[in-house]
């Protein structure tokens, strides 16, 4: 029996009861990518700034500090904790993005989201493959950033917002062709995947984090944060715009915009669950959906030849001998339908 399409406003609606209704998973989860984030940049400010003002005090003690390669090696030295907690927060949410798409199977089944460790384990075993399709990203938004291709780039965004999903779901695939599959997928179906990056844009990048902040604001919390760090806004010259009518942007201006924006950008962080959930069902939706002509030729599976998944658990065993993943939940992670066979 052929599976029941899903209208676009039908995926934008369940994957939002999906991330809600485990909504206190999914936050525990996100936890540390991405205050880990947060942390690490702070960490990495505070200890470079304090270092700065401290310089030449320590000079005049150590005489010593003064030679430039002194200097440096000091510098790479107290940076090297907050960066290491940034870069290990910062994989960790590349790596969500990927373990979530992993988990929709069994989301589906049951509503509910669980073997967390097993399904970021997945990816990670992957990373050579993984931090490749992230470089390919990184290609394209430094291309993107030139305002000639803003339009160019912007068709391709939408073309290209499959490319994850593509990596979980069939890993015998390379980023490359990962990307050909996405362009692929979308072929045909542009408008409606437009309806959803823009309905997902909409909730997750403006919505969410505007009725939060404004609650924030309302009830002081922005106001208060924005106190905290007035000592180190008032390092930097105040803006005057009176010539464009605007007046001048104070201290107070700068700061509070500040804390507005870092919570903002962590609300946006916290539904990355959301967005990789959508767009893994709108990925099955558009795969199921491909005659069986127009799917990339691939050699012929013998029955003997392992699948993708059997090979990456037995990888684990060796790798994990003493501390390994159970069987079962491996199993479940990788768990797919008979049909996509």
């Amino acid at each position: 029996m052929a599976k029941k399409q899903q209208t676009p406003l039908g995926i934008f609606a369940e994957s939002t009861g999906l991330y809600f209704s485990n909504f206190d998973k999914f936050l525990k989860y996100m936890t540390f990518p991405v205050l880990g984030q947060i942390a690490g940049l702070i960490l990495l400010f505070f200890t470079t700034y304090f270092y700065t003002i401290n310089m030449p005090k320590l000079i005049d003690k150590y005489h010593d500090m003064g030679d430039l390669g002194t200097l440096v090696i000091i510098s790479v030295v107290i940076s090297l904790p907050g960066l290491a907690i940034f870069c290990k927060a910062f994989w960790e949410y590349l790596v969500a993005y990927g373990a979530v798409n992993s988990m929709l199977e069994n989301m589906l089944r049951s509503g509910k989201v669980y073997d967390f460790e097993a399904h970021t384990e997945l990816i990670k075993r992957r990373a050579f493959s993984f931090i490749g399709l992230w470089f390919l990203f990184g290609i394209f938004s430094v291309v993107a950033v030139c305002p000639l291709m803003w339009i160019i780039c912007a068709v391709f965004v939408i073309y290209f917002v499959l490319v994850f999903q593509v990596f979980t779901f069939e890993p015998e695939l390379s980023p490359i062709g990962c990307v050909k599959k996405s362009l692929m997928l979308v072929k045909g179906h542009f408008r409606d995947t437009f309806l959803l990056f823009a309905l997902a844009g909409a909730l997750t990048y403006v919505a969410v984090p505007q009725i939060v902040v404004k609650g924030f604001d309302a009830v002081g919390i922005n106001t208060a944060f924005s106190h905290a760090i007035m000592p180190f806004v008032n390092l930097f010259p105040e803006f005057d715009l009176s010539m464009y009518g605007l007046g001048s942007i104070t201290h107070a201006d700068i700061a509070l915009f500040t804390i507005q924006v870092i919570i903002a950008q962590i609300l946006i962080q916290y539904t990355l669950p959301l967005r990789s959930i959508l767009w893994s069902m709108w990925y099955k939706e558009l795969n199921q959906g491909i005659p069986a002509q127009e799917l990339p030729k691939t050699k012929k599976k013998s029955k003997s030849k392992k699948r993708p998944s059997e090979k990456l658990m037995e990888a684990s065993k060796k790798k994990y001998s003493k501390k390994k993943l159970d069987d079962n939940i491996l199993r479940r992670a990788m768990e797919k339908d008979d049909s996509d066979e």
